[in-house]
């Protein structure tokens, strides 16, 4: 699933050379190694000093600050592309980081969210996990693309476009082809995606 995830949010993301691009919630660098990969000039936030050490490694030659999404520690309009992976299903304020997102990215630039679908195997998964106990997971919120898509209409963002990907369930035997499952649509997606443009 990670190769299919990956290739599906860069599409979308279409990260350029030079441009100046944010990972909010970075992790452990997935995306910011990927993106630097791409030729943007990157900077990873996220507000686990751990998870930072970590990107260091995968990333060493993007800029990494620790901060919050609530409260992005960065001025108005400075990146070009703005990109969020399962970062809101952990948000307590969605709209709110969704804000954020858009008041760092400068008119013209992108917004990208990314998150694991709604109505999917990988969801529900998930979901158990919190109901038998994991911290992790208790209070984590899934998205269908559609209601990506309003959290960016809601911060005045335009032109949102919306996909699905990574459509293997987890776990699939090797032989099972993404395509037999693409006619589940949204349900059998694991990856919910929308991108918009600032204005």
């Amino acid at each position: 699933m990670d190769a299919a995830e990956a290739d599906a949010v860069l599409a979308l993301a279409a990260p350029r050379i030079g441009e100046r691009a944010l990972d909010a919630g970075c992790g452990t660098g997935i995306y910011t190694r990927r993106l630097l990969a791409a030729g943007a000039t990157v900077t990873g936030v996220d507000c686990d000093p751990e998870m930072l050490t970590a990107a260091s490694v995968k990333a060493p030659s993007a800029t990494l600050v620790n901060g919050d999404v609530a409260a992005l520690p960065f001025a108005d309009g400075v990146f070009d592309l703005t990109l969020a992976v399962t970062l809101l299903c952990f948000a307590q304020d969605p709209h709110g980081a969704v804000d954020e997102l858009v008041r760092v990215t400068r008119p013209g630039g992108r917004v990208v969210l990314a998150e694991l679908g709604r109505f999917s195997l990988w969801a529900a998964y998930r979901r158990v996990k919190g109901w038998l106990g994991s911290d992790v997971w208790m209070d984590a919120h899934f998205y269908s693309p559609g209601q990506l898509a309003a959290l960016l209409r809601d911060a005045n963002v335009q032109e949102v476009q919306t996909r699905s990907a990574a459509y293997l369930p987890p776990r699939a035997p090797a032989g099972l082809h993404a395509r037999r499952a693409r006619g589940l649509g949204v349900v059998g997606a694991a990856f919910s995606l929308a991108r918009g443009e600032v204005r």
